[in-house]
């Protein structure tokens, strides 16, 4: 580029508009320029349209000056309207122009650099600044010397030409909305058809949905059904001691979960138990249906919790090969003074003294399956009225929440929840088990002295 350059803008024009002939001739000049400097077709009907439009509005007797320049980086053209005095343009002016050129820029004269020796209740004014970016190719070949002989070659208009060059601009942009609003037109057939054929699709997905759905519902509840076959018809009646379990299965699967419990009266006591295969298929039922007929029959045989354990994990190990298991065993001795905890990896059993707070029994070993060492069962005293509680981690586990924190929620309602293990179960599935995205076993115990055994309520069933 060549020429008189101010700053990082090269001017091309300086002109006053005081008459609506002025205006016909912004137009005229910009048409010009924006031509010389390679703007595409387009910016130089709407930027000349945009300039008509701000001059007619903004128009009065008292001269508003125009200006054009050539920015060198990035290439632009640049058409600057600036004015000294109250006007403004109308809103209806400035969104239509906006609407055609987004990047017209209107500064009042409050946002605008003024003469600090001018008291601020006397600075009035305001610019507009529209700037258009020129292509590459016109850029690297530009000469503004060019530009401005064009301008000065350019000889005095009549105002039937004027009129006659805004018209040719009119019916441009009338034949670009129309080629706009025929592509438009064609695109909306398109879409109407494509829509069709995407309901006819969702109508046939329907139909293939319900059917998937009704088939999911009967195979949910087949896999229900042999679920509990697996788990205990009833529980056992043993003195001073009252018991109740529900059993929630997942919401969302058909699969069959692990999560199992057992309760037993053996030669040295009751003992309890809840467990969980890891894992949510029929083989995890079936592994876990092993597990508690095999934890059944060797409870029988009399041997303390650890040991049973032990029978469990080799047995596991020995049948199949890869499972694993989580177990806690509770075994209450007969007089309900005293309980002994062996735990393979499974939630801790929360106890509760009828007058104290509720403590986790915190003894743990490795799951079963592993092949590791069991630790000897751990034992302690147990007042008359105190509660047990043993759970399965569906009913605690969130994603939003530590384990940690659930506990403490959990034996936090223990303690302020009703006393008898059935109410108390009711309660917790109410709290915790809505929705359950995995199985479910809550089981509640309550112990007294073994004389009281008559006014104890039956054993209550899962439900």
């Amino acid at each position: 580029m060549s020429g008189q350059r101010s700053g990082d803008h090269t001017p091309v024009l300086v002109t006053p508009l005081s008459t609506e002939q002025d205006v016909f001739a912004l137009r005229r000049n910009v048409k010009i320029v924006t031509q010389a400097v390679g703007l595409d077709s387009r910016d130089q009907v709407r930027l000349a349209t945009a300039l008509s439009e701000l001059g007619r509005d903004l128009l009065r007797p008292a001269a508003m000056t125009a200006a054009f320049s050539v920015q060198r980086q990035p290439a632009a053209f640049q058409a600057l309207l600036q004015w000294r005095d109250d006007r403004e343009p109308s809103r209806e002016s400035l969104t239509a122009v906006t609407r055609l050129l987004p990047q017209t820029r209107y500064e009042p004269a409050s946002d605008t650099p003024q003469d600090p020796a001018v008291p601020a209740t006397r600075r009035r004014g305001g610019r507009i600044e529209i700037t258009c970016l020129i292509p590459g190719s016109a850029a690297r070949d530009l000469d503004v010397d060019q530009v401005s002989a064009l301008l000065r070659s350019d000889g005095p208009a009549s105002a039937i030409d004027d009129l006659r060059a805004q018209s040719r601009d009119l019916m441009a942009a009338l034949q670009e909305a129309h080629a706009q609003r025929d592509e438009l037109e064609r695109l909306n057939e398109e879409l109407t058809e494509t829509n069709a054929g995407v309901m006819a699709l969702y109508a046939e997905l329907t139909v293939e949905h319900k059917d998937v759905v009704e088939r999911f519902g009967e195979e949910h509840e087949l896999a229900l059904a042999l679920q509990r076959t697996f788990l205990p018809d009833s529980l056992p009646q043993a003195p001073g001691v009252e018991l109740a379990v529900r059993y929630l299965p997942a919401a969302s699967t058909a699969e069959i979960g692990g999560d199992f419990y057992e309760a037993v009266n053996t030669p040295h006591g009751l003992l309890l138990a809840v467990g969980d295969v890891v894992g949510h298929s029929l083989q995890a039922a079936m592994v876990m249906g092993e597990l508690r007929h095999a934890l059944r029959a060797y409870a029988c045989q009399g041997h303390p919790p650890h040991i049973l354990l032990r029978h469990l994990d080799h047995l596991l190990g020995l049948h199949q090969p890869g499972w694993t298991a989580t177990l806690c065993i509770v075994l209450i001795e007969p007089a309900n003074d005293r309980l002994h905890v062996a735990n393979a990896g499974h939630l801790p059993p929360l106890l509760l003294a009828p007058d104290g707070a509720p403590r986790y029994l915190n003894e743990h070993g490795p799951l079963l399956g592993l092949g590791l060492p069991h630790p000897v069962a751990v034992s302690h005293p147990v007042e008359p009225g105190s509660r047990l509680l043993m759970v399965t981690d569906g009913l605690i586990e969130t994603r939003d929440s530590g384990l940690d924190d659930r506990l403490k929620m959990l034996g936090a309602a223990v303690a302020a929840g009703p006393e008898g293990p059935d109410e108390l179960c009711s309660e917790l599935v109410t709290a915790f088990g809505a929705d359950p995205v995995d199985d479910i076993i809550v089981f509640a115990a309550r112990f007294h002295p073994p004389d009281i055994r008559s006014a104890l309520p039956a054993p209550r069933s899962p439900v």
